[in-house]
């Protein structure tokens, strides 16, 4: 499924960028940013070429506030406490299990033995490439929390995706179109009220002392912008569209379409380590193998 496979790709790009962004603005500000420039980027679309907006009454609108909202930003509060690698870890294996839990026990979609045989090697494989034997750079304070709010995100990105699956069933029944660009504006809309929501208490809790909300915008903001910009582009934009786009084909159901975005942090440890972080370990090759097998046997004919 080349959808869910370029979601992967942009996934993986996002979640170290993202990380950049939080520690350079704080976590509520870089996702506040991200979301309003992408509703600029994304709401131009729609106008010019989109189609579809307010279909589906207001499953879209849900599902962005399960997934774009709480989910992305309780994201943004475990990058800066979990690293990249261990919070994309958490939020993609685990999104898989939610999302094919409540799609099963919700909608009824079945996913065969088979199937989940193949999710199961995809994570198992995520899990042995990936898993950290030891936090050294962490306190196991912060580590814990990072790693709880990484866990929470799951669930608003599991509930999301399958809720996306809702909008689209309802959609087919319906005779009626939309476009992914223009679904995933709507969904970043609905993100982008909880992101104002979040940057509004964090201001109230930081009292009337408090730093703005872009601290030092001429130096933090502008060392930032990359990062926001990069982030803005794989994430809500390209990849978040892509993703929409797998979910709206009905053969495919959301947990097995994360299961193959779950990969996405095996890519994304290369990448950090060009960054500047840690160099992956000898068994995460073993591990990227073991998940490539997996992803490739979901395309057998006979599954």
């Amino acid at each position: 499924m080349l959808a869910a496979l370029l979601t992967t790709g942009f996934f993986a790009a996002t979640a170290v960028f993202a990380r950049r962004a939080a520690l350079a603005l704080g976590a509520p500000e870089a996702n506040f940013a991200r979301l309003a420039l992408a509703a600029v980027l994304l709401g131009a679309w729609s106008v010019a070429f989109g189609y579809g907006f307010g279909a589906a009454r207001g499953w879209f609108f849900a599902s962005g506030l399960a997934g774009f909202g709480l989910g992305g930003l309780l994201l943004f509060l475990a990058l800066p406490r979990a690293g990249a690698n261990l919070a994309n870890l958490t939020v993609q294996c685990s999104a898989a299990v939610v999302a094919l839990v409540v799609e099963w026990s919700w909608l009824g979609v079945p996913v065969s033995h088979a199937k989940l045989l193949c999710c199961a090697a995809i994570m198992g494989g995520v899990v042995l490439g990936l898993a950290p034997r030891s936090f050294p750079q962490f306190a196991p304070r912060v580590l814990l929390l990072g790693a709880g709010l990484a866990a929470l995100s799951a669930v608003g990105q599991g509930v999301g995706q399958v809720l996306s699956r809702k909008a689209f069933a309802v959609l087919r029944a319906e005779g009626v179109k939309a476009d992914p660009g223009t679904v995933t504006f709507e969904r970043v809309l609905a993100g982008l009220l909880v992101a104002v929501v979040a940057l509004v208490v964090v201001r109230i809790l930081r009292g009337s002392d408090a730093a703005p909300p872009l601290r030092t915008p001429q130096s933090a903001f502008r060392n930032a912008l990359p990062w926001v910009l990069l982030n803005t582009l794989t994430g809500p934009v390209l990849g978040v569209t892509c993703l929409q786009w797998a979910l709206s084909q009905p053969q495919w159901p959301a947990g097995v379409t994360q299961s193959i975005i779950a990969t996405a942090p095996l890519l994304t440890a290369p990448l950090a380590w060009k960054l500047g972080e840690g160099l992956p370990r000898g068994r995460y090759f073993a591990g990227a193998l073991l998940a490539v097998a997996g992803t490739v046997s979901l395309f057998w004919p006979w599954w």
